[in-house]
């Protein structure tokens, strides 16, 4: 069922869940997989996700083909990038990553599936959004935050373990940032959610400053048309999100850090605007920051 609501949005309903979307679509696919019980519909990726549940076992659904509330770009554009985060998935499997458990072509769009991970979202702007994410105390990323050092180091370890193995595979992250982090409160575990954009090595910006990343976690070549996006680029990268998880974000002073001196110097070193200062790989970076835990 669908009634209009202002702005023209539409409002569905699958199995007493609702959601919005800028037209209506047929979901009638999805019944086969399950029972509807959450829908993440404020992306503007263009993909639209799902949580379903079939004989008691849940299922993480992310679809392109609707037009969710937020996306403005063309519909087929988003579909295409869905597809090609296919390969990804299947050579990037770890586990560290969310399980990629199948994908395929519905009438008017396509789908992935995968096992579901009882993890929250540590920038879920959809509940979240602003300041909330840092000041409320039912936020995810505010909870994450106020974990001992240890949990947060093991996330962190997660994190640069699983990205150490995507770099051996010829990978580059692309638009990982913390929304990409799953963390299950209950057991103390993270997982990476979404590496639907990350591209084989080697590779350049091809879009400019608007290129794939969250401001907060960019380095200067993913500001710079025909740049390269590669490992030294992860190392930026990552280095930042130590700053996320462990300090104060882009405040990147030793006072607002909460983990050792070492560490601090090992992230620092990663986020060096100069390229030539920070380590050349992934796994370099891995290395120095273990061995000062």
């Amino acid at each position: 069922m669908e009634k209009f609501q202002e702005k023209n949005l539409i409002t569905m309903t699958l199995d007493k869940v609702d959601f919005q979307l800028q037209e209506r679509h047929n979901f009638n696919w999805l019944k086969q997989l399950g029972s509807v019980f959450c829908v993440f519909d404020q992306q503007d990726s263009g993909n639209i996700s799902f949580g379903v549940e079939k004989d008691g076992q849940k299922y993480f659904v992310k679809y392109a083909g609707a037009k969710p509330v937020d996306f403005t770009g063309n519909t087929q554009d988003a579909i295409g990038r869905l597809k090609k985060s296919v390969p990804v998935y299947q050579s990037l499997k770890h586990p560290d990553l969310i399980k990629f458990l199948d994908h395929f072509s519905t009438e008017n769009g396509y789908a992935l599936v995968f096992e579901w991970f009882e993890g929250e979202c540590l920038h879920s702007h959809w509940s979240f959004g602003g300041a909330a994410k840092y000041t409320n105390p039912k936020s995810p990323y505010y909870r994450f935050k106020k974990l001992e050092v240890k949990k947060r180091l093991k996330a962190l370890n997660a994190i640069l373990s699983f990205h150490t193995y995507a770099e051996s595979q010829n990978y580059v992250a692309v638009d990982f940032y913390d929304g990409s982090i799953l963390y299950d409160f209950k057991n103390d575990e993270a997982k990476i959610c979404d590496i639907d954009f990350y591209r084989k090595s080697p590779s350049v910006n091809d879009i400019g400053e608007n290129f794939w990343g969250s401001t907060r976690y960019k380095s200067p070549e993913e500001y710079e048309l025909g740049s390269p996006i590669d490992s030294v680029t992860n190392v930026f990268n990552l280095g930042a999100i130590a700053f996320g998880l462990l300090g104060g974000e882009k405040d990147r002073s030793f006072s607002k850090w909460d983990a050792n001196q070492g560490l601090y110097e090992v992230a620092i070193r990663a986020v060096d605007e100069d390229r030539s200062k920070r380590y050349s790989t992934v796994k370099e970076f891995y290395e120095a920051w273990k061995i000062n835990q």
